[in-house]
């Protein structure tokens, strides 16, 4: 991961962070209509200009929900048992039941690739990561509001969508 890349995508957040946060709660409170549809080419654009590989920061700060599946799936190609998984690596968090990583970066993280070592049977969540093609976007605005600060895509689709819905 390049350092000057980290440095200035977190003196983006660091300024736009709260706006950003704003922005998205009064797009929670209010109706805005064709949300999706402004939504959808945005982020199509917003991919075209991220590469995931050069910043890697939801591995290096975040944990993904693991489901059963996932475990099942990743104990079985590792050749482990899903206890075996479970000790090793994950631990239940009480207030939710989730099951997550014990530590961050993640196990399965190599540090200088940025490439998931598991990466054809990796968790759902990551697979899914960071949730844009969600559908209705504003039912998971909460989600956004998190990953905002930890995924440059999302925070490029929110800076986006900023400058498009405050100027219709």
């Amino acid at each position: 991961m390049s350092s000057a890349f980290v440095k200035a995508f977190n003196k983006q957040v660091k300024k736009y962070r709260n706006s950003y946060r704003r922005f998205l709660t009064r797009i929670e409170k209010k109706t805005t209509k064709g949300l999706d549809k402004i939504v959808a080419p945005i982020d199509k654009e917003v991919w075209k200009e991220t590469d995931c590989l050069a910043c890697a920061n939801c591995c290096r700060t975040m944990t993904p929900t693991y489901t059963l599946a996932d475990i099942k799936r990743i104990s079985a190609h590792l050749g482990m048992t899903v206890d075996e998984f479970k000790n090793k690596w994950l631990y239940k968090e009480r207030s939710t039941g989730d099951w997550m990583n014990k530590k961050t970066p993640c196990q399965f993280l190599d540090l200088k690739t940025n490439m998931c070592n598991i990466y054809e049977v990796r968790p759902a969540d990551c697979a899914g990561f960071p949730h844009h093609t969600k559908r209705h976007f504003k039912e998971w605005v909460h989600v956004y509001k998190q990953n905002v600060e930890y995924c440059p895509a999302t925070f490029k689709l929110v800076e986006k969508m900023k400058a498009k819905i405050d100027n219709l």
